[in-house]
């Protein structure tokens, strides 16, 4: 169980760089105003979506205890990075404070993630 958990941890860190590479390589155009939401951004918030969800399940299968407060707080952000990438993604720019806000919420989402025990 612990090797098809960690391999689920892998996947969702690669979600996290998908989603975030995607945020950093579209800074040269934030400031510009010609930004746009990369379909990297959108695949990366999904891997994370359905990894979460499959990690939550096997730590709950596995008899480890879940913060389930944790878990709804990454759980509603990522509902919102994924709802405004997902409406957003054909949009040929989009506005700076949106697409900064995706990427505060993404990286509260790591930080949440790491600091929060």
């Amino acid at each position: 169980m612990d090797v098809l958990i960690h391999l689920f941890v892998g996947l969702h860190i690669v979600g996290i760089a998908s989603l975030l590479g995607g945020f950093l390589n579209q800074m040269k155009a934030m400031g510009q105003g010609t930004a746009r939401f990369v379909p990297a951004m959108l695949h990366g918030a999904l891997t994370m979506l359905v990894t979460g969800v499959i990690l939550v399940g096997l730590n709950q299968a596995d008899d480890q205890s879940v913060n389930n407060i944790k878990i709804g707080v990454k759980l509603a952000l990522l509902i919102v990075i994924l709802g405004l990438v997902y409406v957003q993604r054909d949009e040929e720019a989009v506005d700076k404070r949106l697409f900064g806000l995706v990427g505060a919420l993404t990286t509260a989402n790591i930080f949440i993630a790491v600091l929060w025990t």
